[in-house]
Order: structure tokens, then sequence, then C-alpha cells
């Protein structure tokens, strides 16, 4: 039998040696699932063996780590916002930098009262962060994907926050034509479908759907913008993530379109990543 210690030298090395930047952190999160403890639990007692059982499933999900599987998938929980998160093939991995958005649109909503959307939920990632911090406030995500829809809708039971809700369907489609909302916020596909980041790193096994659009990554972002008009309140706020370098046209894609107070603002790299402006026709 192989002691905690070993196991976790043995798996950095091999997780260094195929070129991952967070080879202890994957390494320690991946047998904190085998042994289901906490990271904590490591430190304490390192000299402790797995048995037969925990070392060969800790082999089996380092290996899947080592072909480039994300973390996330293995384990099937990401943390966003300090929320346990259920994450599955069929959605995106939250990503910190993402927290950025949720940042902004809770300062936006404090300058308008009313109900918040959240355009491709996915996971429930950004709307479940704004329901954890504004209780009082109803919270709607839609998703196309079916299995995103059951996916956020567990996520919002799990962490009983009853203010969110999850529809399923493609954008604004399945509102009612009446509704209004104070933000409408999203993190929608952007990236250009000959982008050669989609054939390296996590993103190989994410969804595609949920990570190309048309028109060189923008058309769904245009598309977004164009019809959040007839869902915004007077003076609401539309926020949308996009590529580090898309905040220009972006930005043009809003002004054109008659939105007010127009910024890109950056994330916690200082990359543009957020561009969000304000309806008051």
């Amino acid at each position: 039998m192989i002691s905690i210690e070993a196991n976790l030298k043995s798996a950095i090395a091999a997780l260094m040696k195929s070129g991952s930047e967070s080879a202890a952190l994957d390494a320690s999160v991946l047998l904190c699932y085998v042994l289901d403890k906490p990271r904590s639990y490591l430190l304490t007692w390192p000299e402790k063996e797995l048995t037969l059982e925990q070392q060969e499933q800790f082999d089996v999900i380092l290996s899947r780590r080592l072909n480039g599987e994300p973390v996330a998938y293995i384990v099937g929980e990401r943390e966003f916002w300090s929320l346990p998160l259920e994450v599955s093939t069929s959605t995106l991995i939250p990503r910190a930098d993402t927290e950025r958005l949720v940042e902004l649109a809770l300062d936006k909503a404090e300058q308008q009262e009313g109900d918040i959307l959240d355009l491709g939920t996915g996971t429930g990632a950004i709307a479940l962060a704004l329901a954890s911090e504004l209780p009082t406030r109803q919270i709607i995500g839609i998703d196309l994907q079916p299995e995103a829809q059951q996916l956020a809708t567990r996520n919002g039971q799990k962490l009983n926050l009853t203010n969110a809700q999850f529809l399923q369907g493609s954008w604004f489609e399945p509102l009612d034509p009446q509704a209004e909302f104070a933000c409408i916020v999203s993190n929608p596909p952007y990236i250009d479908k000959l982008d050669p980041h989609l054939s390296q790193g996590d993103v190989r096994f994410e969804p595609l759907s949920a990570l190309v659009a048309e028109q060189k990554g923008l058309a769904d972002l245009a598309y977004i913008a164009q019809h959040a008009i007839h869902f915004l309140k007077k003076g609401g706020w539309l926020l949308m993530e996009h590529g580090f370098e898309q905040g220009s046209e972006v930005r043009d894609i809003l002004t054109q379109l008659g939105y007010q107070d127009v910024t890109t603002e950056q994330d916690y790299g200082h990359n543009d990543r957020v561009t969000l402006g304000c309806w008051n026709a």
C-alpha cells in the first residue's frame, strides 16, 4: 500500500511533467475526492496508506487528468462565488474570472429594483451567486440545453436558493413578452470557430455549443444586445462577458443600438472581460 504523501509526490511529478500549471492543487483535489476527506486531512495524516480500492480509483482518475480532462468534470464539482456547484460535460466549467461579472451586476442591481435575468446559465453559477447575495430579488436563468437547465435547478435546490428559477429555451424565448428586468447578464458563447485555443487545455472537453459563436465569436453577443432592449426596464443594465480582444467590438454593438454609459471592465488578470451598458430609451 502507498501512503498519502507518496501518492501526492508521485502525482504532482507526473502532472508537472504533463504540463499542468496547477499540479499540486490538482493532485490534492483528486486525492481528497478519493478519500472523501478535506485537504487538511492530507497534511494531518501523510503517512496513512490508501486501501487497494482507493489506490485503484486514484490511479484511474489521475490518468484521466494526465490526459487533459478537467478536474471539475472528474470530481463533478467546482466552487464559484464560494458556492459548491455540480458540473457536468453538458455545461462549461465556471471560472473565477466570471466572478467579475457577478460583482458588476451586484453593483448595478443596487441602482434599479426588479428581477434579474441570466442568459445561457449553464450550471446556474452566475444566477445562483446573484441569488445568494440578493435574497429579496427574483433571478431567472435560461439555457437552451435541457441537461443544463436541470443541472442548474439541482444546484439551486442543493443550495436552498428559492429565489432562483431556471427555464429551458433559446435566449429570451421562454419569457413572457411583457417581462422586464433590472439587469440582464450573460456569459454567452464568444469564441471564433477557428480559434486555436479550442484544441488546447480544458476547453477540449467542454461543449462546443457553449463556446463557439458565428461572426468571429460576436453573433450571440450581438443577438442578446439587440433583443435585451425589449426586456430591460428604463435605466436597466445589460452586462456581457466576452473575449479579451472583443471589448471594442462589443462596445460598438451596444453604442449603435442606443445603450448609454457603455464601458468595458477588466477581469482579475487585467484583460477586457465584461462590457455593460444602460438602456434609457
